[in-house]
């Protein structure tokens, strides 16, 4: 259930209905907006039935939320939200570029990585410390050396950092070294996981589940939100159907669809969406034109050599046109790069 105010209410208004609200065993969460401020309800709404929210002073209506995700919901919080991590906005005007390589594999190399998406245009440097592979055998990642590595190479170059992290446990630490939390694919329903996150004050970008309905995507973005970090990111990159000519199928229609049903920003990962260097640059332009708020780019010095996704990565070069063709999509469609 969502309580709205009126324009003019005031804070001691806001505040008597969060009280009394909260005095009948239910949780709110209160969205300030520019014209309006929301207050959500949840917990069992029967509670609510024969109360007379509406004669609070500064209430304009009480409304019924149809989804089964209230606070990640458009009628919840009407105005899309807008992420800022330092001199970074996810979520408004320009359309962001997170870029770097898919493993930390050392710091002289990612340095030289960070150095050229920078020059391209990438605000944000991606890397995984720690890294789910399918194959036990394959390469896990450098752990806690490569958190250290990533926020030297930020620091230096004035970039905002990304990186995964996998359970619980680890979310102290990689927050420690990280501007922003990645949930990876394999996790989206790790419930665990995403109430620690939910618990943090750093940004959660939250990565579509292999085999997720946009519902269940958005029940997952829920949960961070109940916690009280309302900071998420949500990221398309792709997922498993019968097609085996890509490494998943990137859900274009998902872009508008959550932009419609959800006021959280929206990242496309074109990378694990295609597996495919050669498709990486029109499906980049697509997600943009969809209206996506930023792309996730895997980048690599020399991707032959790469310990983990090297058929994926682009070069720097690569990278480069990329930039250069979608800051064209951007434009067209009313947006900067």
């Amino acid at each position: 259930m969502i309580i709205v105010m009126k324009a003019n209410a005031t804070q001691d208004q806001v505040d008597h209905v969060v009280q009394r609200v909260e005095s009948l065993g239910l949780k709110t969460m209160v969205s300030r907006g520019v014209e309006r401020t929301i207050i959500g309800v949840i917990g069992d709404e029967s509670l609510l039935l024969g109360q007379p929210i509406e004669a609070c002073p500064g209430v304009e209506k009480v409304m019924p939320v149809m989804a089964p995700y209230k606070l990640v919901s458009r009628e919840f919080k009407p105005e899309s939200t807008v992420i800022r991590v330092k001199d970074v906005e996810i979520g408004g005007d320009k359309i962001v570029l997170m870029a770097g390589p898919c493993s930390i594999e050392g710091l002289d190399r990612l340095r030289d990585i960070a150095r050229a998406v920078k020059s391209a245009g990438a605000v944000i440097l991606r890397g995984g410390a720690f890294k789910p592979r399918t194959s036990p055998y394959s390469f896990q990642g450098l752990g806690e050396e490569g958190l250290k590595y990533m926020r030297q190479v930020a620091d230096e170059l004035g970039l905002v950092t990304i990186s995964e992290v996998m359970e619980p446990r680890q979310v102290e630490l990689v927050s420690r070294y990280v501007d922003i939390l990645q949930i990876g694919a394999r996790n989206m329903q790790n419930f665990n996981l995403l109430k620690e996150v939910g618990q943090v004050k750093k940004p959660v970008m939250l990565k579509r589940g292999l085999c997720a309905t946009i519902k269940e995507w958005l029940m997952s973005a829920e949960y961070i939100l109940k916690e009280g970090n309302f900071e998420v990111i949500l990221c398309e990159r792709g997922i498993r159907t019968f097609e085996q000519h890509t490494r998943n199928t990137l859900d274009i229609n998902a872009i508008p669809a959550v932009k419609l049903l959800s006021h959280l920003p929206v990242i496309v990962d074109p990378s694990h969406g295609t597996g495919k260097r050669e498709l990486i640059k029109a499906v980049s332009m697509a997600g943009v034109a969809a209206g996506a708020d930023g792309l996730m780019i895997e980048v690599h010095t020399c991707p032959e050599e790469a310990l983990s996704d090297g058929a994926q990565s682009l070069t720097p070069e690569m990278f480069q046109e990329l930039v250069r063709d979608v800051r064209k999509v951007a434009q067209a469609v009313g947006r900067d790069l």
